[in-house]
């Protein structure tokens, strides 16, 4: 009766496959027949070569890189909240245009684990840094590019550079014929879900990003073996002005997401604040460090709902106990829109899986509508009426009107296991209320053997099972209290560790595949009911891509709330001017467990060009660090480690760190300098924020000097801050010339040992206005050496000359002094007149400050006599 039963299923089984195919319509239809894709690919370069035509194209190098691919199968588990973000999974095509349009260029990005496709047009300069800082951010598993730009003997610049900088990534070239910006704009209108359908209207005129996405589509549908089903696409086009840039070179320099020692520390930015509960929190956290907001009335608005939940503590934790129940929402959609070419076992275990997390997933909606519902701010109140969606209660109708009412996602591969067989409501199917029963008859006869076999040998043998072994055999027990000291012969697989064993015996594999096959014929029913159950609920699963987007971005705001919570951080504000009071280094604040010494910073349209001097480790690279972190924290919609702070909105974020390699004088380390400090020329503009750390190096005194010299005057004819920290203090008399110059340097006390005879230099870490008055490093340090003392005193004489001679060719002429302090003035009043929130009368006092700071600083016979 068992095998006529077993037949008349697989009867059935096939004849619903058919039904399958009906529900979903013509899998092809979406893209074109991905046989006829000619590709190449390689890791590298020099593998360009190894062309293979038809389905299987790809070469052995890109075998390594496809093991980290999620495919169909691939299922939210319970640790994908930890790990899914750490695995690259984004997919990009580049595009450039060619002859009059060269640097033009189209990017179209798709991540595996999220049906969203993020389309991107930009004109880019010779050195394609936007190009490669966009894709620093993406992190992409794969890189698709045009066979055409990598020709032998004709390679572009581009294909270079990116293969330059992304030397771990896999490279696959495509036809030309591919990238198709007709066939890139029909698949968009087929794909794309209507409540994103806008995209039409912003790049209908793009022509390179609709020719990325056409090659990418055709390539993601022939990798994955899938294609997406209509309307389920979320497409949107994402502009390069709606965020501050920051170059891969600074995000390293500022340890933004990747620490420089370890790449598995957490002594990061992202380390810093990352309390996010969700994988998708914690993409959205990363993604906004690396992009910035440009927008204050955007970062205003998170502000907002970040000062909210640090006031209302039921709030809090009301929200992080719903958000930290979601599983990866994104991940989950983009299993539930692809359509399998091939029903396969484990295509149809994928789908009944991720349904369960469907189902578990819009179980909190109420709650998270729940905890929303007494929040003021005006971005909380709008997710909380997007949560009205009605369609939320539509889709878990219809699912609980086939889906059981207790079937949820549970930790453990049996518990889960146990809810897939039993998902389906009983009396849908008699044929799988039939296989069920069969399943649990077969369990239960495990079961009862293992209980007999400890009886035979009285053993205190147990039934455990995992998703590699099947049921097997578990026991504790010393192996004194065996006979012989070894189990009975029966038993095969042994396996121990401490004093546990496990082992299995021939009659329990036997058993172990019969509840394999019956557990396969109730996943092939199963799949045909949740099949058709999906096809119902296609036309209201876009709500889900507004559920994502809600769930992360409250995961981040209450990571920003939590981070506030564990130190003395404040609320920003944005103005023109750069006003850090007491703000310190965060990084610095985790590493050390301790809040780090504290210094003031203040930048304006008037004095936006700031000299840094002091000693080696007397905090320069740190303070300068510490202000980029503390900017970036701001446009992003956290709190600052400061006891006030204002911000202008920069633009672009550059660096110039000088690491500790870069006092060795060689051609590489120059090199190196001079790169960096080219490509921020050639880049910043007046709303740039500018960190440049020790430049002039890796070349001699003289040159050094001249290099930095000359690009501190390129760059104080821009109206974007700029720090610049130097040991050449000859840099420091610029203020001379520039009255938009401000001088300050870290402060250092001298020591003298308890004998009296040797000197040691305290660092405070503190930062005063003025430049250093610690001069001559070198000659110190040779002070406590074993050179000869006639040797030091030469050396100082001939220091003091040198110095005497510079001094002279630099000093301020009094006109200069007064245009000097009429400067000032004037920015001081300008300031006052944008920003003032002083009454009447506490105006008039600082008016009257003013005053007397400018007759002071201009110059009278009398101080016009000391100078000389």
């Amino acid at each position: 009766n068992l095998l006529e039963f077993k037949s008349v299923l697989r009867q059935r089984y096939f004849a619903g496959l058919k039904k399958v195919e009906s529900y979903f319509g013509d899998k092809s239809s979406c893209v074109e027949n991905a046989n006829t894709l000619n590709l190449t690919s390689s890791s590298s370069v020099r593998g360009l070569n190894s062309t293979r035509v038809g389905k299987t194209p790809l070469s052995s190098g890109r075998s390594v890189c496809r093991s980290h691919t999620p495919l169909m199968g691939y299922s939210v588990t319970s640790s994908s909240a930890v790990s899914a973000h750490t695995v690259a999974s984004v997919i990009v095509a580049v595009v450039e245009g060619r002859g009059l349009a060269r640097g033009e260029v189209g990017m179209a990005s798709i991540d595996l684990k999220n049906p969203e496709m993020i389309l991107s047009q930009f004109a880019d300069n010779t050195t394609y840094a936007k190009v490669i800082t966009k894709l620093k951010i993406l992190t992409p598993l794969e890189i698709i590019m045009s066979n055409t730009a990598c020709d032998a003997g004709n390679t572009t610049k581009l294909f270079s550079l990116i293969t330059e900088h992304f030397k771990n990534v896999t490279f696959t070239t495509v036809q030309r014929k591919y990238f198709n910006e007709t066939k890139g704009l029909e698949y968009i209108e087929q794909l794309c879900a209507s409540e994103f359908s806008t995209i039409f209207m912003e790049v209908q005129s793009k022509y390179y990003c609709l020719a990325a996405a056409a090659a990418l589509l055709k390539y993601v549908e022939f990798i994955q073996n899938a294609v997406y089903a209509p309307k389920s696409l979320k497409v949107r086009f994402q502009g390069s002005e709606k965020t501050a840039m920051i170059d891969s070179s600074s995000a390293q320099n500022l340890e933004l997401v990747i620490n420089n020692r370890d790449c598995r520390n957490g002594h990061t930015l992202l380390g810093v604040l990352n309390y996010t509960k969700t994988p998708g929190g914690s993409r959205r956290l990363r993604s906004n460090i690396l992009e910035p907001l440009v927008d204050a009335e955007t970062i205003n608005t998170r502000l907002d709902c970040v000062q909210e939940l640090l006031q209302d503590e039921e709030l809090f934790f009301g929200l992080q106990a719903v958000i930290s129940k979601f599983l990866d929402t994104e991940q989950l959609l983009s299993v539930l829109v692809q359509i399998p070419k091939q029903d396969t076992v484990k295509t149809a275990e994928s789908k009944i899986t991720n349904l369960i997390y469907l189902k578990h997933t819009l179980e909190l909606v109420e709650p998270l509508k729940a905890a929303l519902r007494s929040c003021s701010t005006q971005l909380l109140r709008a997710y909380y009426n997007s949560l009205e969606d009605t369609r939320f209660g539509i889709i878990l109708e219809k699912i609980t009107t086939v889906i059981n009412d207790d079937t949820r996602y549970t930790k453990g591969c049996l518990s889960m296991r146990t809810q897939k067989c039993y998902a389906v409501k009983p009396n849908i199917n008699e044929f799988l209320d039939i296989a069920r029963r069969t399943y649990t008859e077969i369990v239960d006869d495990i079961a009862g053997m293992i209980t007999q076999l400890a009886e035979k040998y009285s053993l205190p043998m147990k039934t455990s099972f995992s998703s590699a072994r099947g049921f097997f055999i578990q026991m504790n027990a010393d192996c004194s209290t065996l006979p012989n000291g070894q189990l009975p012969s029966e038993f095969t697989k042994i396996t121990k560790m401490k004093n546990t064993y496990s082992f299995t015996s021939a009659d329990l594999i036997k058993m172990n595949e019969r509840c394999q096959e019956s557990l396969r014929e109730i996943y092939h029913m199963t799949y045909l009911i949740v099949c058709k159950l999906l096809n119902e609920i296609y036309e209201h699963i876009h709500c889900l891509y507004k559920l994502s987007d809600i769930v992360s971005m409250l995961d981040m705001l209450l990571s920003f709330a939590h981070a506030c919570t564990l130190s003395d951080y404040v609320r920003p504000e944005f103005t023109d001017t750069l006003a850090i009071k007491q703000g310190w280094h965060p990084i610095l604040e985790k590493i050390a467990m301790e809040k780090p010494v504290s210094n003031n910073t203040y930048l304006t349209e008037g004095n936006n060009f700031v000299i840094i001097t002091g000693p080696n480790m007397s905090g320069k690279s740190t303070y300068l660090k510490q202000i980029a972190l503390c900017q970036i924290m701001a446009q992003i919609g956290s709190y600052v480690p400061a006891e006030y702070c204002s911000f202008r909105i920069a633009e672009q974020i550059f660096t110039r760190i000088g690491m500790d390699d870069d006092i060795e004088t060689n051609a590489s380390t120059f090199m190196k300098e001079m790169k960096e400090i080219t490509y921020i020329i050639q880049n910043a503009n007046d709303k740039s924020l500018i960190i440049i750390d020790e430049l002039g190096r890796g070349t001699s005194a003289e040159e050094g000097i001249g290099i930095c010299y000359a690009a501190c005057e390129y760059l104080l004819n821009l109206k974007a801050f700029t720090l610049f920290a130097t040991h050449f203090l000859e840099l420091c008399h610029i203020d001379a010339l520039y009255p938009n110059v401000e001088n300050y340097h870290f402060e250092v006390q001298h020591v003298r040992s308890s004998a009296g005879n040797k000197e040691k230099i305290a660092y405070t870490y503190t930062l005063s206005k003025g430049y250093t008055e610690e001069k001559n490093y070198g000659l110190k340090a040779a002070e406590v050496s074993s050179l000869p003392s006639s040797i030091i005193l030469d050396a100082k004489e001939i220091t003091n000359h040198i110095a005497k001679q510079i001094l002279h060719r630099q000093k301020s002429t009094p006109e200069m002094m007064k245009q000097r302090a009429a400067y000032q003035l004037a920015m001081r009043l300008v300031q006052t007149a944008r920003n003032s929130r002083l009454d009447p009368d506490s105006l008039r006092v600082y008016l009257k400050g003013l005053k007397k700071k400018y007759e002071a600083s201009c110059p009278t016979p009398a101080k016009i006599d000391e100078q000389q």
